[in-house]
């Protein structure tokens, strides 16, 4: 049997110059492939429970690595990140009220408080659902 005229072979590749560099050609085009939704929910939970450690580094690396290839994970760590930069901004001027003592009453209420609403949105994350964090300055869109 022959091949019909008009078919490709299998592996064809498309034609280059092979007088022009390969730093100078041109790269073939990158398609993001999308997260699945388990994925999504896996990154989306630790934008949220990586900031017990990392405070407001873990929802920006999740944002910058993630956050362009699912909505939902771009939700979660502009959320989780508003919110840590909130956080920060309360830690500091409990740090400065240190000075007439009710900034270690603040500062420890502001940490239990960053606790309990990460450890509620990593169990909403967990499940896939959206969150908002109350108090939170919403600083990143």
């Amino acid at each position: 049997m022959t091949e019909p005229q008009n078919a490709e072979p299998e592996n064809h590749r498309p034609p280059q110059d092979d007088n022009v560099p390969p730093y100078q050609q041109q790269p073939q085009a990158y398609q993001q492939q999308p997260l699945s939704p388990q994925d999504e929910r896996t990154w989306s939970l630790l934008a949220h429970i990586g900031t017990i450690v990392l405070g407001f580094i873990a929802p920006l690396i999740v944002l910058l690595v993630q956050g362009e290839k699912s909505p939902m994970v771009r939700a979660h760590s502009v959320e989780s990140l508003n919110f840590q930069i909130t956080v920060t901004i309360g830690y500091i001027v409990s740090s400065i009220l240190m000075v007439v003592l009710i900034g270690f009453v603040t500062f420890f209420v502001i940490w239990a408080a960053a606790l309990v609403f990460a450890i509620l949105a990593t169990i909403a994350a967990s499940k896939g659902l959206p969150y908002k964090y109350p108090f939170a300055l919403r600083l990143v869109k």
